[in-house]
Formats: structure tokens, sequence, C-alpha cells
């Protein structure tokens, strides 16, 4: 295993210790396999899809229908998890793939939204924006718009990351804040704008991975393809300053070594997706090959490991990191740096899978 390239051997690594039967319908488990099916196509390795396959076997049923998926729920995070079957469907050519996709299709076609258009990221957060939720469903979105040639569709996405980012771009930095209250009723929220109040490197990485994989879909000719290439250039230049001296950016991402900010491996890893990606695409320019390679470095030399019998391990992953809900999230620095750090969560090896295999291709 050793002699595979970092993405694959990362993929096996999961795959050894997550097994049929161990799958939940949420967003990381989809990313994870989503990521691990990337890696295994950039280098024609056989072995990864009958494994994805044999995860989401059990959770998907002849009708279309999910185990566990509940539309009525209206999360965001719940449709990121379906970017995989549209792979399982064109491998496998089994109707229930492309029929699930359709059952998550449904839930944003009623999905609630603000006013300014852009959806709800779940119905419990009612008028609230989330960075996550643009990645969680645009690329899905996307694909699905492309191979039904629905025109409207893709608009609505490109609109979606274009208004996202007017409201929740500070000004003096550049950066998104995390989220956004159009009500104005959550504590987080700020009375003048709506704001969170701190910048949380993993949502802007979300962000950022959204606008540069909704591109794939996005037709050549689109009017769109030139904003979001704009807000990819501009965003990703705004980020640059806050990379540290080892390469990786920080949990808060404009807090540097603040008392109890740490080096932040998901985030890191989405933002060394996205230069890589962008500057193989033509979005950024070759200057941002460095700084992507000393991310994903730092990341390796602080955070990767391997055991005695030879798997990776990742660490440095927040947890997980959100606002009000019970017990309630305040937003604040103090709070952002108390959610537990862990290893091996596929919020964090995910990204760092993809990044690989962006790094693989420059």
């Amino acid at each position: 295993m050793s002699n595979q390239p970092l993405s694959l051997r990362m993929a096996k690594s999961v795959e050894r210790r997550y097994r049929p039967g161990m799958m939940k319908w949420h967003y990381e488990h989809g990313l994870i396999l989503y990521a691990s099916l990337k890696a295994a196509e950039l280098y024609g390795d056989d072995s990864v899809y009958p494994w994805v396959y044999s995860m989401y076997d059990p959770m998907i049923a002849a009708d279309g229908s999910i185990a566990t998926y509940r539309e009525g729920e209206y999360n965001l995070d719940q449709i990121n998890a379906g970017r995989a079957l549209f792979i399982l469907y064109d491998k496998s050519g089994e109707e229930r793939f492309i029929r699930a996709a359709a059952r998550l299709r449904s839930q944003l076609e009623t999905q609630p939204r603000c006013r300014n258009g852009v959806y709800w990221h779940k119905e419990i957060y009612p008028w609230q924006i989330w960075l996550d939720g643009l990645y969680m469903e645009g690329p899905f979105n996307i694909e699905w718009a492309k191979r039904h040639g629905d025109m409207a569709e893709m608009e609505d996405v490109v609109r979606q990351l274009e208004t996202t980012y007017s409201i929740m771009r500070d000004g003096a930095t550049g950066l998104l804040y995390h989220c956004y209250d159009e009500s104005r009723g959550m504590k987080w929220s700020d009375d003048a704008t709506g704001l969170s109040p701190h910048f949380w490197s993993r949502s802007i990485g979300w962000y950022l991975m959204a606008a540069v994989d909704v591109l794939d879909y996005l037709p050549k000719n689109h009017a769109g393809r030139d904003s979001i290439i704009e807000i990819i250039k501009d965003l990703s230049l705004s980020i640059l300053p806050f990379q540290s001296k080892e390469g990786m950016w920080y949990q808060v991402t404009d807090e540097g070594e603040r008392e109890g900010n740490y080096l932040e491996t998901s985030g890191t890893a989405m933002f060394a997706y996205s230069f890589f990606k962008g500057v193989r695409l033509g979005y950024l320019s070759q200057s941002y090959l460095a700084p992507a390679r000393k991310a994903l470095e730092g990341i390796k030399e602080k955070y990767l490991s391997e055991d005695g019998s030879g798997e990776l391990h990742l660490g440095g992953i927040c947890s997980v990191a959100g606002l009000g809900g019970n017990p309630y999230r305040d937003g604040s620095f103090r709070y952002y740096i108390s959610e537990k750090v862990v290893s091996d969560d596929f919020k964090g090896v995910g990204p760092f899978i993809l990044a690989c295999t962006e790094a693989e291709q420059a």
C-alpha cells in the first residue's frame, strides 16, 4: 500500500475502518465516499467502486427511497450525500440511484428560502444562510440541472452563490462570515448586518469548494461563469494573507496565534484543494501552487501519521461548529476554539483526499 499515491492510500485506510452497515445518510459520509471515488478515477483503480457501492447499497431501495432520510426536515446537509448517486447510476445502470437523486432534488423544489432567494440552511434554522449550505446543495443541484438541461436551475445555483458572497463578505478582510440571519432574530446575529461575529476557516472552505465545483457543470458560454471565477479569485486572494508560516490556516481564520486558536486541518485542506483545482482549470494563476503545496505539506507534517499496520490517520480536525441550537452556540471566538479537535473525521479526511488528488495532478 505504501507505493500508492497518497490520495489512494488515504482512501484505502478509510475503507479498512469504514465498512458496509456503518454508513449514515449524512453529508460527511457522502463526502468521504465521493472523494474516494475521485481518487480512484484519477488512477483507474477499480477496487474502490465496489466498496462505495456496498456502502450505498443497503441505503437505497428499488423505488429510490433512502434509509434515514427525511425530506420534511428541509436540511441542506442531507443533499451532499447524493453526489455519489450520479456515479453509482452511471456505473451500475440501476435506476434506484437516479430515483434517489430525484428525491433529493424534490426537497430543493420546496426548500424554504430567505427573501433574497437563498435557501434556509435547515427548517430548524429559519431565515438563516450558512456558508456550509452552498456546498451541501450547489454541486449536486447543478449536476442534476446539467443532466436534465435545466438552465433555470443553473441560474438559481449561480445566483445563490453570488447573493451569499455579496451579503457575507467582510469589506475589510474580504473573508466570509460563517452565518447570516435575515430576520436578525438570533442572539448571535449583528443587529445591523445579520452576520455572525467570526470567520471560521472550514465554512469559508465549504463555500470556496462549492464555487470551484459548480463550474464543472456550468456551460462554457454561461454568463455566470465569469462572475463565479471572479469570486474564486477574490476570495482566494483574501484567504492568502492568513496562511500561517507552517502552511496551514487557523480555526478562526483571522485570529492567528491568539491563545486557544489552532492550526486546523479541514479548512486548510479545502483551501489547498480549491487552489490546486483553480490553477489546473485556469481560474487562478500559477502563483497559487506554492501556497497550495505549502498547505498540504503543513497538514502532512503536523497531523498525518501511520500506524503499525500501515493505515494512515489524520488529526487536527474540528469536530463540529455551528450557531444557535441547544445548548446555545453563540459564535464567539471562545466557542469556536472550545469544540473538540478529533482525528479521522470525514469532514477533514474527505477534503484531504480531494486536495491530494489535485496535488498529484499538479
